[in-house]
């Protein structure tokens, strides 16, 4: 369930409410964050509390400090949660809802959290290629929605700039065509925003088709359809290319017809 609202996060892109928007106030005045209503504590830090405590479970036996002065995993999580959320600076998330820590503590959480996340979570939660049973489950789902995907579609694949520092080598790699530095990010997606693949591994110049042509996954769908299973693709918008295993808008369509959408 993490992955599904991490997805949800990313499928808004640019669109992103700027952390300067965000009311900090709600943090200011309270405690601990769990004492906020459901949905203050969601908008803060886009998990509901019940799966943040859930995170908090499942990454407990990695983050917990021997030393009595150690911070919590509770916190350690909530402050890596509250950066991953907004981007906004780690000493202004340090100094929020009353935790006291330090700009220096809120980078090593931020480092030691989306360690334990890589390594004990990520690779158990975010897997492709599906089984037949989930592919036939993802299948039945996309053809009965409102606006159905008849046949075989498994996943939606798109890209999201995810902003980050000027690096010092390459630097113009790195400059998406918004004019910010960022990662281009390729994710993909079942219909219920289960996360099925990332790959964060180019820069924003870097275009989404170019990212799918170089993907893992292209390779595994191309070998689905070479050895005879022609009723397996993704769908993706007009950035990548049309493939018998990738389906893309059609163009000049009349509005409310099928091929439209």
């Amino acid at each position: 369930m993490v992955f599904e609202y991490l997805a949800y996060d990313l499928s808004r892109g640019e669109e992103e409410v700027s952390p300067q928007i965000v009311d900090r106030s709600l943090l200011r005045h309270v405690d601990n964050p769990f004492d906020l209503d459901a949905g203050e504590f969601q908008k803060l830090f886009r998990l509901t509390p019940d799966l943040t405590e859930d995170v908090v479970s499942q990454l407990d036996s990695h983050l917990r400090g021997s030393r009595i002065t150690a911070i919590s995993t509770e916190k350690q999580v909530l402050a890596a949660l509250r950066f991953f959320a907004t981007g906004c600076y780690q000493r202004p998330v340090g100094e929020q809802w009353g935790i006291s820590m330090s700009q220096s503590s809120v980078s090593r959480s931020i480092h030691r959290v989306t360690a334990a996340i890589n390594s004990s979570m990520f690779c158990a939660k975010v897997r492709f290629p599906m089984t037949q049973v989930e592919r036939q489950a993802a299948k039945e789902i996309f053809a009965s929605a409102t606006s159905p995907f008849v046949g075989g579609t498994i996943g939606a694949i798109d890209c999201t700039h995810v902003s980050i520092l000027a690096p010092k080598r390459h630097e113009e790699a790195y400059v998406n065509h918004h004019g910010y530095h960022s990662l281009n990010v390729q994710m993909i997606c079942d219909p219920t925003l289960k996360i099925l693949n990332v790959n964060a591994k180019f820069p924003g110049a870097r275009h989404d088709s170019y990212i799918w042509s170089s993907s893992a996954v292209r390779m595994v769908m191309q070998r689905n359809f070479e050895i005879g299973n022609h009723n397996l693709f993704l769908i993706g918008d007009s950035g990548y290319p049309l493939e018998p295993w990738l389906m893309t808008p059609l163009t000049n369509q009349p509005e409310g017809t099928p091929k439209f959408l």
